[in-house]
């Protein structure tokens, strides 16, 4: 990818990411996640309603990667089953990972295919992924029981 057109994608989803913003209802997930090695402290909500993710919403205080990450994260999960995320999920780490993966699947979220050149931006890259599985395994945890 170019890398004009890289730092375009992270900087506009960073200055005004997607869904920035919680709201009140009780009918989302909802998890926090931050960082260890930076500032990044993110509260998530997810609503997934008939195996379909219909919204995702983040508010808190992270750096320009995890905030455009987000961003681009929530856009390319919205409206998909829970089985597609797992997949784009999926693939996303082992991008960041600097695993075999499959960039067709990923979209604009291929914007961070180098982060591995900078190690300690990886935590950052896979914030919302984090906060995303945890919600997941969430879901999965209730209909065990």
């Amino acid at each position: 990818m170019d890398s004009n057109l890289r730092r375009e994608i992270i900087l506009e989803n960073y200055q005004e990411p997607v869904n920035r913003g919680l709201i009140d209802d009780d009918s989302y997930l909802k998890t926090n996640t931050n960082s260890e090695s930076c500032i990044d402290n993110l509260d998530f909500m997810m609503k997934i309603e008939d195996g379909v993710v219909r919204d995702i919403r983040f508010d808190g205080e992270a750096c320009a990667i995890s905030t455009s990450a987000t961003s681009i994260m929530i856009q390319k999960l919205l409206g998909k089953k829970i089985e597609d995320v797992k997949k784009i999920l999926e693939n996303y780490k082992r991008m960041v990972q600097e695993e075999d993966y499959d960039a067709n699947i990923l979209g604009e979220l291929n914007v961070y295919d180098e982060i591995y050149q900078q190690p300690n931006r990886k935590n950052c890259a896979l914030l919302p992924l984090v906060s995303i599985e945890k919600m997941l395994g969430e879901i999965e945890d209730e209909s065990k029981n």
